[in-house]
């Protein structure tokens, strides 16, 4: 047995014929590489029972309240039937996406039982001819109360029930679960009697703690002291009234690889969620435009956030925190857009950051249940009837999907998306679900709100093309830049050639200028100059005027011998 937080109990207060305040992801499988043919319903239940152990959701049932001075109580169900809560249908035939739409909106209009666990399976047959899915796909919707999770303890729920292999029946297990009876009246009025008791002190701490926080949140806003200060609520748009009890659906299926390259291209400064908000932005600006009810002022969207790691709590109930984020609807061009929704968020974050991410948790514990129930109802009533502006237009929330091959009954999911709750003043909610390698962004209103969700689809598709193909350019742009600096720098290789060869010219014009330079230094040193040289000179015209008369005499003498002939010859000979 457990008893039920305060922000639990906000959401069964808020329960209502208009408001089935339930959470649907919606699983599509593909079977045709499935061992064993198609998957058989009883292959789905079996595979249901084999998990129930992994999430006390399954089997808890609400108990108790002393009739709304307190929250009640998570019991086990002791008459809990698997076969009531999994059920199975079909589509007519041809079986497309618009009859596939249409009956989860069905759906997803009519509450649970609330005296039974608060939540209910649909296994969905029949999905033969939907562009872009396998032939002879099923799907599976599961609705889950929000009093009982949150977006991300949903996606551990669906975690739960699939396996990482293509395992057709899980293995058994023992399960020693059992039933427990309803808390005695005494003890649920005892306890409420206690905890109302403290509602007072609790009250003036949360009001102690709260005025200062905003106080220091204001002061340190990114937006305090800078030209473009926050920027005042607008005025209401048509999703903003009280919503009715049908619904119509619909969603945009996406490449999240096209998603993470169009972040990239934008340098990263981008999450994925603020394209998300943007692709949104873009959608709601056609859409309204076309209505001639576009604000000259940007619209607001609502944006929950989990604090379950902040607080460090293993409850399976909701811990979420809401952060309000600028659109920038009043921005056309798509870049500059969502490098303004990216500026908005980030402001938003500090600004929660400063203000406490406890906020809303601590408030709804500071009142008794039924009390802020009715505070509730009647303020939507209030506002429905007046002009009074709004700090959020619609809801986007963005819950990430496991990136990894998931399996039911040996068949593979092949999309994930899912539909969110409406409440009055708040018609139109935008569920982000990623996983199977795509994104998804399904939208939910009322049909009075909403009468042609086909058009509402195709400003979102023409939001999200559009994004893209800016994208695009703008990578390409880049890259063209990047080219043209590269051309305009030489290569260097060639730089480090040129400078070898400009180096060893330079080298070589020095060396042979020096070489010659030392060669004239040397020869200037040897040569004699002045009266030395004269004095030489005149000395080597002596010595040979006198080899030239000691020759002349010589020849004389070899005259006057006999055999003057031969002698004279040989003593020319030796002489010379």
């Amino acid at each position: 047995m457990e008893q039920l937080t305060e922000m639990d109990n906000n959401f069964l207060q808020q329960e209502s014929g208009a408001t089935p305040m339930h959470i649907s992801p919606v699983i599509v499988y593909d079977q045709s590489h499935r061992q064993g043919g198609k998957v058989r319903f009883k292959e789905v239940l079996t595979v249901f029972e084999r998990n129930l152990h992994k999430s006390a959701i399954f089997r808890r049932k609400l108990a108790g309240g002393a009739l709304g001075l307190d929250t009640p109580y998570w019991v086990e169900d002791p008459n809990f039937d698997l076969e009531f809560h999994v059920r199975h249908l079909a589509l007519p035939k041809p079986g497309d996406w618009r009859q596939f739409c249409i009956l989860l909106s069905r759906l997803q209009a009519r509450g649970l039982d609330m005296k039974r666990p608060l939540w209910e399976a649909y296994v969905i047959e029949g999905l033969n001819d939907v562009e872009g899915l396998p032939e002879n796909s099923f799907a599976l919707m599961i609705k889950i109360h929000h009093a009982a999770i949150d977006g991300v303890s949903g996606a551990e729920i669906l975690t739960a029930i699939h396996s990482l292999t293509d395992e057709i029946e899980p293995k058994e297990v023992i399960d020693t679960w059992r039933g427990e009876p309803d808390p005695a009246p005494w003890k649920v009025w005892s306890r409420a009697y206690l905890n109302n008791l403290k509602r007072p002190v609790r009250f003036f701490e949360t009001v102690g703690s709260l005025v200062p926080a905003v106080i220091k949140a204001n002061r340190l806003s990114p937006t305090r002291g800078a030209k473009d200060p926050r920027k005042p609520l607008v005025a209401k748009t048509r999703f903003n009234g009280l919503v009715s009890s049908t619904r119509v659906t619909d969603a945009l299926i996406m490449d999240l690889d096209e998603i993470k390259a169009l972040r990239s291209a934008l340098d990263g400064e981008v999450t994925v969620n603020d394209i998300m908000v943007s692709i949104v932005s873009g959608a709601l600006r056609k859409y309204l435009s076309s209505k001639n009810e576009l604000p000259d002022s940007s619209l607001s969207c609502g944006a929950p956030m989990s604090i379950r790691s902040e607080r460090n709590s293993e409850s399976k109930g909701n811990q979420i925190s809401m952060m309000k984020i600028n659109m920038a609807t009043d921005i056309e061009d798509p870049i500059a857009r969502v490098r303004a929704v990216n500026i908005n968020s980030q402001q938003s974050k500090k600004y929660s950051g400063n203000l406490g991410s406890n906020v809303i948790m601590e408030i709804s514990e500071m009142f008794v249940p039924q009390v802020l129930g009715w505070s509730l109802q009647a303020a939507s009533q209030a506002v429905a009837r007046t002009d009074i502006p709004l700090p959020f237009h619609v809801i986007v929330s963005n819950v990430p999907g496991p990136q990894f091959p998931l399996y039911l009954a040996g068949a593979k999911v092949h999309l994930m998306t899912g539909i969110g709750p409406l409440l009055h003043m708040m018609g139109l909610f935008h569920a982000v679900i990623s996983g199977a390698g795509k994104i998804t962004i399904n939208f939910v209103s009322c049909r009075e709100m909403l009468p042609d969700p086909d058009f509402y689809k195709q400003c979102l598709l023409e939001s999200y093309t559009a994004l893209i193909a800016a994208g695009r350019q703008l990578e390409k742009k880049r890259q063209r830049s990047a080219a043209s600096s590269a051309a305009k720098k030489p290569p260097a290789n060639a730089s480090g050639k040129a400078s070898s060869k400009s180096t060893s010219k330079s080298t070589g014009k020095a060396t042979a200028k020096t070489s010659a330079k030392t060669t004239a230094r040397a020869a200037a040193r040897n040569a004699p100059t002045g009266k030395a040289a004269a004095k030489k000179r005149a000395k080597s015209r002596t010595g040979t005027a006198s080899a030239a008369r000691r020759a002349s005499a010589a020849t004389s003498t070899a005259k006057r011998k006999p055999g003057g002939g031969r002698g004279s010859k040989n003593v020319a000979s030796k002489s010379s």
